[in-house]
Parts: C-alpha cells; structure tokens; sequence
C-alpha cells in the first residue's frame, strides 16, 4: 500500500487519501442474483486499493500500478476505453454517479490489487466498490451502502454491458470477513452468519481465465428470461425466476425449449439450495452444506452448463476424501475457481493432494488460497 501512496505522489503529487475493498468468494447460490434470488457469499483476505486527489477542472488521470499504464479522459465526454479496459471500471462508475445526479470533479487515481484476476472471484466488483467509495468521500456525496452497490452494479449493466446482478458488488461493500453474507437480491434483506472455525474454505484457481462480458453469461441471462416470459402466461404472477417453485416448472416443462427449462431448474432448485445451506449454516450442520455445495456444482455442470473440463476435475478430485465436506464451482464460471470446505487439519494435505491429481489431468499448475 505504501508503494501505491508513493507512486501516486510521485505521479500526481500531494497527499492523496487511500480506499479499499475485497474481492468475494460465493459459498453457494450461483447465476440466481440476476434472478432475483438468493445468495451466500463471504468476502475473501484479498484487495483493491485506490488513492485518490481532487483536481479542480474535469479531467480523470488514472494509472494502474500492476499494469504499469495510464488513462486519461475528460467527465463531460466519458466514453467507453477501448485500449485501457481496465479504465472501464472506474470511469463505468464516475459515469453511474452522475447518471444519478451527484456532482463531480476531475481527480486522480490510482489502482493497485491483490484480488486474482479473471479468476471469478470479484476483482472488477471489488475495484468498482472502492472507487465509489473513494468518490463518495472525496465529493461528500453521502452515498448509503445499499446504494454503491447499486451504483457498481450499473456500471457492469451499462457501462461495461455485462447483465449481472447485485452480489459481488453487496458483498464487496457491506460484508465481513470470516462471515457469509446471506442476501435477498429482490428486496435487499441481508444478515451476517458465522462461519464454523473448524473447517478451512480453500480456493483452488484453475488457471483458466473467464472472460464474462459479451459472452455466455449474457446468454444465460437471456434464458432465464425467455422461461420467465412462457412461465408467466400462466402465472402472471410471475416476474423472475425467483417466483417459480418446482412445481410450476414442472407445469410449464413441455412449453419449454429443453436448454430453457434446464437453466429454469437450475435456478429454481439453487435457490431452494441457498435457503436449505443456510438453515445448516445455523445448525452447525456442515456436512448438510457441503453436500448442498457438491448439488450445486454438478447442476451448473449440467443444467446451467458454465464449468468447464478444469472445474470438474478439481471438484470431481475431492469426491471420497475424508477431510473434503464440499466442492463447487464459484463466480460466473467457464474457468475460474473451485470453492472448498475443508477441515482446518487437512487443508495442507488437501491442497498438496489436488494440485497432484489436477496437475496429471490437465498438465496445468493450480493456485490455492484460503479464505
């Protein structure tokens, strides 16, 4: 942090204050917050930090210490960055601000993070959360935590033209560590839920980046819709898939494409998963929430279909070990990272032990990082 404070001086000069926020890792309850639905996520030990400086005239200078590149760009035109994409996040959300009617002026920033990126675990949510942060502060905007959120989710919606939903920007923001967050992503209900200290969560990253914007997610978005808009002919109270029970879905089924109807069940059912894993969350029932985790990973295999060969081999690496209670997939998926519950005893001989058995699959090196 010191090292980003003194590039910044050097940069800009002054004395710039210091925002930061984390990435996130998701327990469970995946592609069901654009559906209005209900998600576990726990904030991660990993971070975006951001110094900022007001400036005087409208003019945004931004750098990014990790890329060792500038942006320059002016509030009364911002556009979209084509050669700085990692720009986009700040500028996504300078834009969202004033689309709202706060006032801003130019400033300086700049970025640095540990949080890995295009490893699904929010490094984008996470930097968007501290220059929201940082903004507020900076221009005494008196933005509540709820609505930063907001504010990080419009400029992935908008800005950036991704359709993703509230999570990763909430959790950024209004989480604790050591803590799952449970959240209604329809009426903004949030609590905190203590995790069990005897067990360890394990990130196990692929390596396989994702690239999200533009691409597959966008079409999951899309036919969660299409169900939305066949289910709701007949039960027009129906305005997501958050409102769909099983047995609606089993009602509509044959007036469904077979994709369609599959992505339908897999937010159906994961919602039902979230409620259940936090019910055993409460009940110190871990093994219960670790065989939700492995449910929940194989309907994204199959029903919602965006792991990939990489995500199930990890997953499928720690079926039968003791020490393992759960395993999925986590993030948007199509590479990425695996989440793990694993008892706090077993984690070194568990981490040595995939990373064989993904390394022979795959001939790839994973990286692991505990929560």
């Amino acid at each position: 942090m010191l090292a980003l404070v003194e590039r910044h001086i050097k940069s800009y000069g002054g004395e710039p204050r210091v925002f930061k926020a984390p990435g996130r890792v998701n327990l469970i309850g995946e592609h069901t917050d654009y559906n209005d639905g209900y998600v576990l996520p726990t904030p991660i030990d990993s971070f975006l930090w951001v110094t900022i400086s007001p400036r005087e005239d409208d003019t945004v200078r931004l750098q990014a210490m990790d890329f060792d590149e500038w942006a320059k760009h002016k509030l009364s035109s911002i556009s979209y960055d084509k050669e700085h994409l990692w720009a986009n996040y700040v500028l996504g959300v300078a834009h969202s601000l004033m689309r709202r009617g706060y006032l801003l002026r130019g400033f300086d920033l700049s970025i640095h993070g540990d949080v890995p990126l295009e490893a699904g675990l929010s490094s984008s949510a996470a930097l968007e959360t501290a220059v929201v942060r940082a903004l507020n502060e900076t221009f005494s905007l008196d933005i509540d935590p709820v609505e930063m959120a907001y504010i990080g989710k419009q400029c992935e919606n908008e800005f950036l033209g991704v359709q993703s939903g509230i999570m990763d920007q909430f959790v950024s923001g209004m989480g604790e560590y050591g803590k799952a967050l449970f959240i209604d992503c329809r009426t903004n209900e949030h609590s905190l839920h203590s995790l069990d200290p005897d067990y360890t969560l394990v990130i196990l990253n692929t390596m396989v980046s994702r690239e999200v914007a533009g691409s597959d997610y966008n079409v999951r978005k899309s036919q969660c819709d299409e169900a939305v808009r066949i289910i709701s002919k007949e039960h027009p109270e129906v305005k997501a898939l958050r409102d769909v029970d099983e047995e609606m879905l089993v009602g509509s089924w044959g007036k469904l494409s077979d994709v369609v109807a599959r992505r339908a069940r897999h937010v159906v059912t994961e919602n039902g998963r979230v409620l259940d894993a936090l019910k055993m969350l409460s009940e110190g029932d871990m093994h219960g929430f670790g065989g939700l985790m492995y449910d929940s990973h194989d309907s994204l295999r199959h029903d919602y279909e965006v792991s990939c060969m990489e995500l199930d081999v990890l997953v499928d690496s720690t079926l039968y070990l003791n020490g393992v209670l759960g395993a999925r997939m986590t993030g948007a998926g199509f590479g990425g990272c695996t989440v793990n519950l694993v008892e706090k005893d077993y984690v070194d001989e568990f981490i040595e032990l995939v990373s064989k058995r993904y390394f022979t699959s795959t001939e790839k090196r994973l990286e692991a990082y505990l929560v």
